[in-house]
């Protein structure tokens, strides 16, 4: 059962989804809610906070499942279908904490905004350098990893767009497809 606060953080979820951060206010999220504006903020401190709390949970959710699989002693190419994989199950599961990451993250303040920055950083760092050794043993075609991560990286980050416009496919067909799909334009 949900909070009080969880279901302030769903609803203004789906509303930042839907219109962006932007336009979003306390007080459209408090009608959302059948409340008054002022009574939200017995819950929440407002909508930096509902922010905060969306894009952190998921943006540690990305970097414990990387550091997972960059802990792990398989070969580059499992691990790229492993971080593919993954990406699928926190969109699936997430996409409205995913839509604010892609779309609302720079609106993040001081600290949680440079935590999220880093936090990126370093997944995206981890990511080439799992592309590299791939390409090092000649497991993935010489081709410039940057190209591959942002081929792979722009696919994964608009997925929540994709599988709600098709009608949200399931997990485990969007993962053998596209853990294919993806794989075979690199090997």
């Amino acid at each position: 059962m949900k909070t009080r606060k969880q279901e302030i953080i769903h609803k203004a979820a789906s509303l930042f989804k839907e219109k962006g951060y932007s336009a979003v206010s306390m007080r459209d999220i408090a009608q959302e809610m059948d409340m008054k504006a002022a009574s939200l903020y017995n819950h929440i401190s407002g909508k930096q906070e509902i922010l905060s709390t969306l894009i952190l949970e998921v943006a540690e959710k990305f970097t414990t499942e990387m550091n997972l699989i960059t802990s792990e002693m398989v070969p580059p190419l499992q691990k790229i279908e492993k971080v593919i994989e993954i990406h699928i199950d926190i969109t699936v599961n997430y996409s409205e904490n995913i839509a604010s990451l892609n779309n609302d993250w720079m609106h993040l303040e001081g600290d949680e905004l440079k935590r999220v920055v880093k936090m990126r950083e370093d997944y995206e760092e981890n990511f080439r350098s799992i592309i590299k050794a791939g390409i090092k043993e000649r497991t993935i075609k010489p081709q410039h990893p940057e190209v591959i991560l942002f081929s792979i990286l722009s696919t994964l980050r608009t997925l929540y767009l994709w599988n709600e416009k098709r009608g949200k496919m399931d997990v485990n067909i969007l993962k053998k497809d596209m853990v294919a799909v993806l794989i075979k334009g690199i090997v």
